[in-house]
C-alpha cells in the first residue's frame, strides 16, 4: 500500500485527535493537513521504530502546539459558556466538609487492560469533549501535549494556582464521567 493510502487511513483519527485538543474545526483541518504534508514531504524519516499511527501523532501535537502558540490571542467560541462550568457543585457532591471524599472511588480492575482497549480510549475522549472549553484546554495541554505547567500559565496567561484548581476540576470530573460511563458504578455515600 503506498505512503498516500496509508496516511489517507489515518486522516479521521487525526483530525478527531486535534479537534479535541483545539475545539476549532478551521485549526483541527489545517493542523492535520499540516502533518500529513510534513509526513509526506519526508517519509524517509519514518523508521518503523514505532507505528505509523503514532509516528503521525507524535508530528500532530508538534502542530497543535504551534497552533495553540500562533492562535493565543484568538478566542474560539464553541458556543457553551465556561463561566458556569458547575465546578463548584461538582466539589460539593465529590467532597464533605470540603476536603474528604464523600464516597470512595470506584473499583477501577484492571486499569492496564482498560488501557488496551479502544472503546475505553472513545469513552475517555467523549468525556474529555464534555468538560467546558477552556478546561479541557488546559488538561489537553498539560497531559495529553505535555506542556510544563509553566508554559501553559505563560501562553493561557494563568496563575500557577489557577492552573491547579483548573486540572483538579478537569481530573474530577473525568473521574465521574468514566465512572458513570465505563465502570458502571453508582457512587454511594461514605458513612460520617
Amino acid at each position: 500500500m503506498s505512503i498516500e493510502n496509508q496516511l489517507a487511513e489515518h486522516r479521521s483519527y487525526l483530525l478527531r485527535f486535534a479537534r479535541l485538543q483545539l475545539r476549532n474545526e478551521a485549526w483541527a483541518e489545517d493542523a492535520v493537513s499540516e502533518t500529513l504534508l510534513a509526513a509526506l514531504s519526508r517519509p524517509q524519516s519514518f523508521d518503523n521504530k514505532s507505528q505509523l499511527k503514532t509516528w503521525l501523532v507524535g508530528i500532530l501535537k508538534h502542530k497543535v502546539v504551534d497552533t495553540l502558540r500562533q492562535r493565543a490571542r484568538e478566542v474560539s467560541y464553541g458556543g457553551e459558556d465556561d463561566t458556569a462550568d458547575g465546578s463548584e457543585e461538582l466539589d460539593a457532591l465529590v467532597f464533605k466538609n470540603g476536603d474528604h471524599f464523600a464516597s470512595l472511588p470506584a473499583d477501577w480492575g484492571n486499569p492496564e487492560q482498560d488501557l488496551n482497549s479502544r472503546q475505553f480510549f472513545e469513552v475517555l475522549e467523549a468525556c474529555t469533549e464534555k468538560l467546558p472549553a477552556a478546561m479541557g484546554r488546559v488538561f489537553l495541554m498539560r497531559e495529553w501535549l505535555e506542556l510544563p505547567c509553566e508554559e501553559i500559565c505563560k501562553e493561557l496567561k494563568l496563575t500557577p494556582t489557577n492552573l491547579y484548581v483548573q486540572l483538579h476540576r478537569a481530573r474530577l470530573r473525568l473521574r465521574e464521567c468514566l465512572e458513570l460511563n465505563w465502570f458502571g458504578y453508582a457512587p454511594t455515600t461514605l458513612s460520617s
